[in-house]
């Protein structure tokens, strides 16, 4: 083992010591020993010969020998059994700045933050603003490390990308040699996770709007440009706030071809690869020739105003970007028989809300005005329960007193209501974390797993089924756990909570926060085939995640569902025979 690595290996111990617990004194020695040999203009293997490591200065006898072994043997037992009790992801947190042993042990010991992803979570939630040491400025700075660390990693959330295209195509859009553009790719179909942003403009001048947008003052590099594809990367930008970071330095292209071309290549360059190939099929099937750049009958160019002709001339309805995943689409598109999905407008309000009387940042009051200021008739708070004590859960004088709160703001809205909810623990023999009597004083009861993500598929399973079966619980949360970026689901067998839900009349969330969008769209449509119904929840923190709601229309879109499918699009009257005790 080379010296380089021997010094890393040293101080990964000295920050497991740490981690665990031990004397200060412990750590330091494995840090030291680090130093000296970082010092040493001898090579190690010269020493270990010579039997003279024992005599640097801080490095006795039990070092001396564990070094030896590193270097003879390339690797060390001491290590590997400190290492295998301790998360794989966990040292990948050290990497960011300021990130430092006693505050990874402070985030691992109390939130139990293990992951990149679980951590850049915990900040969107200000998690870490009360943990001793940090404060909302230690938050900001190591959310901006996190996006460092991932701008390589090449994939990004739906919501920082969507944020990026959207100003970039706002700028090509109003050029004046640009005719139409859009957003394509991954991105107009709505696919959770993005490896880069695709733009297509028509124009007729493709070297001065690809010289305008190679030269826009917001890129970091022009990686290639062309007359009919650019690409530039985007740098890493921060903005103060909340802790929010962008997550950029994600590449963008540009694609230009002439208004003529624009309908055909706006269609291939959406995909999804797997439905242009069977798009492609049918049309040869019908005696046409496709390509990306148009269709061809006996070799005569047929033009299209726009995709919608396009459908039409290969005998199909209309097929919504969000839906070309070839899961059915072209067979109901021919028989004009595919759902009329739902619209953003349609939402008329949202559940699964936190405020300060747990882990939000905002006040009741607050969370129901900025609701109103989008246009929701109806809030439903939902602050975590008692066993969530990380996220300060409340306790049941906290409830009586949010719940005189709501009924006094209640009484001063004319057309608007706040529910009285609670996102509370499923503990893992499937029991809600409150007796029959409190859960039986809310308007409705979300049902959460946050703990002991280990349990096998059988006990997971059993363990939501139980608590769809509760009598109070009224919906199922984030049904897999899962983080995007940042951490898989827990194994459980979606298909059977789906089938406990339909029998308990339970509703599923879509949990429309970017870091999730669970339930996955693909079951969705299964969970609207079996007669579930979905509720598209921000799990808002703050006022402005409340906006998430219409992230969650695109993925809901992109499961098949119709406003009829999703309980959110019902009215205040409609909620409140539902839902008010």
């Amino acid at each position: 083992m080379d010296k380089k690595s021997v010094i890393d290996i040293l101080e990964e111990i000295g920050v497991m010591l740490e981690l665990k617990g031990e004397s200060e004194s412990r750590a330091r020695a494995y840090y030291w020993a680090a130093r000296v040999i970082s010092s040493l203009d001898v090579p190690l293997e010269t020493l270990i010969a010579e039997n003279k490591l024992k005599e640097l200065k801080g490095i006795g006898k039990a070092l001396s020998a564990k070094i030896t072994e590193l270097v003879t043997t390339g690797r060390l037992q001491y290590h590997e059994n400190l290492k295998s009790s301790f998360p794989e992801t966990l040292f990948e947190l050290l990497k960011i700045p300021g990130m430092g042993p006693k505050r990874l042990k402070a985030v691992y010991d109390t939130l139990g933050i293990k992951s990149l992803g679980e951590l850049e979570y915990a900040c969107h939630e200000n998690r870490l603003i009360s943990l001793k040491g940090f404060g909302i400025k230690t938050q900001e700075k190591i959310l901006l490390g996190i996006q460092q660390l991932k701008r390589y990693q090449g994939q990004y959330l739906y919501d920082f990308a969507q944020k990026e295209a959207e100003k970039i195509l706002s700028l090509i859009a109003q050029h004046s040699k640009v005719i139409q553009s859009s957003v394509v790719s991954s991105l107009r179909r709505k696919v959770e996770v993005i490896k880069e942003i695709d733009i297509l403009a028509s124009t007729n001048d493709k070297m001065k709007v690809m010289d305008f947008f190679t030269s826009l003052k917001d890129i970091e590099s022009v990686t290639v440009k062309g007359d009919a594809k650019s690409n530039v990367t985007l740098p890493l930008r921060y903005t103060q706030g909340q802790g929010q970071a962008l997550n950029t330095g994600i590449n963008v292209n540009l694609y230009t071809v002439s208004d003529a071309q624009f309908p055909y290549v706006l269609r291939y360059l959406t995909g999804s690869e797997e439905h242009n190939i069977a798009i492609r099929d049918r049309a040869a099937k019908m005696g046409f020739e496709m390509n990306e750049d148009g269709l061809f009958k006996d070799g005569k160019f047929i033009e299209c105003k726009d995709e919608n002709q396009i459908f039409h001339k290969l005998g199909l309805a209309f097929i919504p970007p969000e839906l070309r995943e070839n899961t059915g689409e072209i067979e109901l598109a021919e028989r004009d028989a595919l759902p009329k999905l739902i619209e953003e407008s349609d939402i008329k309000g949202t559940f699964h809300v936190h405020t300060t009387y747990s882990d939000g940042i905002s006040t009741v009051a607050e969370m129901a005005e900025a609701a109103m200021k989008l246009g929701f008739t109806y809030l439903g708070i939902s602050d975590h329960s008692q066993y969530a004590a990380y996220a300060n859960g409340m306790k049941p004088d906290a409830i009586q007193k949010q719940h005189r709160e709501i009924d006094t703001l209640n009484c001063k809205f004319d057309n608007f209501k706040i529910f009285k909810g609670i996102e509370a623990d499923i503990l893992p023999d499937g029991s809600i974390d409150y007796d029959d009597a409190i859960l039986a004083a809310f308007d409705f009861v979300i049902a959460s797993v946050h703990s002991k993500f280990n349990m096998t598929e059988e006990e997971m399973t059993k363990r939501n089924i139980k608590a769809i079966e509760n009598e109070h619980v009224t919906m199922l949360a984030h049904p897999t756990g899962r983080l995007l970026l940042g951490r898989e689901g827990y194994p459980v067998n979606v298909a059977k909570v789906i089938d406990a839900a339909a029998a308990n009349d339970v509703v599923i969330e879509l949990n429309a926060n970017p870091h999730r969008f669970d339930l996955d769209w693909r079951y969705c449509k299964l969970a609207k085939e079996k007669g579930v119904k979905i509720s598209i929840n921000t799990d808002a923190h703050n006022l402005d995640e409340l906006r998430y709601t219409y992230m969650g229309v695109g993925i809901a879109r992109k499961g098949w569902l119709e406003a009829k499918d999703v309980i959110n699009t019902m009215n205040l009257r409609e909620v409140c025979d539902v839902y008010s005790r």
